[in-house]
């Protein structure tokens, strides 16, 4: 059974940057579609970013497109997410979530195994 657990969320100020780690164990992340959601307190989940599994395709938000990369780590069974230049709006719990059969494509269908999600905090 794949779990994956969150890392690398805090509190930020404006215009700066953070990691995310998506760390994965009880199977390769390599037979997943990787995505990274965030939802905002009162506001509904939002699929921010994904990446396939070969790699080779990755596809962002508009609202993150620029900003954000998404990336993968093999050796390491890890995908990431880069945040830079952060804003406000960005302030949600983000979480990452696995799927052997669907796809990477926005707006990001429900993906089948998710980690418990990292904070982010955008504020001055």
């Amino acid at each position: 059974q794949l779990q994956l657990v969150e890392s690398g969320g805090g509190l930020v100020q404006p215009g700066g940057s953070l990691r995310l780690s998506c760390a994965a164990s009880g199977s390769t992340l390599n037979y997943y579609a990787i995505g990274w959601f965030r939802q905002a307190p009162g506001k509904e989940r939002e699929g921010v970013s994904c990446i396939s599994k070969s790699g080779g395709t990755t596809n962002y938000a508009d609202s993150v497109k620029g900003r954000f990369t998404i990336s993968r780590d093999s050796a390491k069974n890890t995908v990431y997410l880069q945040m830079n230049s952060l804003k406000p709006e960005d302030t949600a719990v983000y979480y990452c979530a696995a799927a052997q059969f669907k796809p990477c494509v926005l707006p990001l269908p429900r993906y089948d195994y998710w980690g418990q999600g990292t904070p982010v905090t955008v504020s001055s």
